[in-house]
């Protein structure tokens, strides 16, 4: 990885490192690791195990400050919501971490680099270089502004498609998703959909993945009607 990057990447996140080896082998995804031939241990699954505890440590922490009266089962169930694939790799999109990380040529040309699984894991793994480079309280500080902040507004969009088909079904109205177009090469296609309330399109958008596309839409609806709900119409 050349040392632009790293400085970049480190200017994104506000944190250098001591250590530059740490990012670089937090970034560096499997398929990377395997095409070069690099030892198995060079890859970022070992970080992200790490990363991972360091994560739901400090997460718990922040639910059960945040939860003074909830019962266990409830701080559970928010935590599970708060760490889970879709919103960790959401929390990585903002980041534009994607760019950063080195993959094979195979994953990277069949989209790797939106996949959630990749951007979840390759996150978790920077939480555990971070750990591991300045101590406890600087990977918190990372999760604090990179993750937890703003939470509900990422849980919202997350579950957008739910919330927007509850909103719909409790108007007792019918919802559609049409797809509008389709472009792009397999690898790298280009999906726009948009969202129809009673036949009547409300938003639309594009994504990488026809769902993704979905959900896009489905927020900006559930925007869009919270703010029609605001000025009485």
């Amino acid at each position: 990885m050349k040392k632009e990057k790293i400085i970049e990447f480190e200017k994104k996140i506000k944190y250098q490192f001591e250590h530059p080896e740490l990012l670089i082998t937090a970034l560096t995804h499997s398929s990377y690791s395997n095409e070069n031939r690099l030892k198995k241990y060079e890859c970022n699954e070992r970080l992200e195990f790490l990363g991972d505890a360091v994560l739901e440590l400090v997460s718990s922490e922040y639910i059960y400050k945040d939860n003074p009266t909830n019962p266990e089962g409830d701080l559970t169930r928010i935590r599970a919501s708060y760490v889970c694939e879709p919103t960790l790799a959401l929390c990585a999109r903002e980041m534009n971490l994607g760019e950063y990380i080195l993959l094979g040529k195979g994953e990277d040309l069949t989209g790797g680099r939106e996949r959630d699984s990749i951007l979840s894991d390759t996150l978790e793994a920077t939480i555990g270089a971070i750990y591991l480079d300045g101590g406890f309280e600087r990977a918190r500080e990372y999760i604090q502004e990179f993750i937890l902040k703003d939470i509900e507004h990422k849980k919202l969009f997350y579950d957008s498609k739910t919330i927007l088909q509850e909103i719909v079904q409790g108007e007792k109205k019918e919802l559609e998703y049409k797809l509008l177009s389709e472009e792009g090469p397999d690898h790298n296609k280009s999906f726009t959909v948009s969202v129809n309330i009673e036949g009547k399109q409300i938003t639309t958008a594009t994504g990488r993945t026809k769902k993704k596309a979905e959900q896009s839409a489905a927020y900006q609806a559930i925007l869009k009607l919270g703010t029609y709900k605001k000025q009485g119409r």
